[in-house]
């Protein structure tokens, strides 16, 4: 399956010493960073093993659409309609 980032812990240290920062007046207290050099993340595949249950992951190159297990194209197919 495509790995996908897991819900972020409200209860993390750097949340916690970030939102005990926020509070209050003073408005925002840390950089918020605006620079983003990339368009696509790199697709990574977690990859299980059936038997033992054994758990890797496989990073590939960068795409902008990933469909895993979709139907493949053909070279010069003719269109149907």
């Amino acid at each position: 399956s495509q790995y996908k980032k897991g819900k972020d812990s409200l209860y993390a240290q750097g949340k916690r010493r970030y939102d005990r920062k926020q509070s209050g007046y003073g408005g925002q207290t840390k950089p918020v960073f605006h620079k983003k050099a990339k368009t696509t993340k790199k697709i990574v595949l977690r990859l299980e093993c059936q038997s033992c249950k054994y758990k890797h992951q496989i990073a590939l190159k960068r795409c902008k659409h990933f469909e895993l297990g979709g139907d493949k194209k053909t070279k010069g197919a003719a269109l149907v309609f």
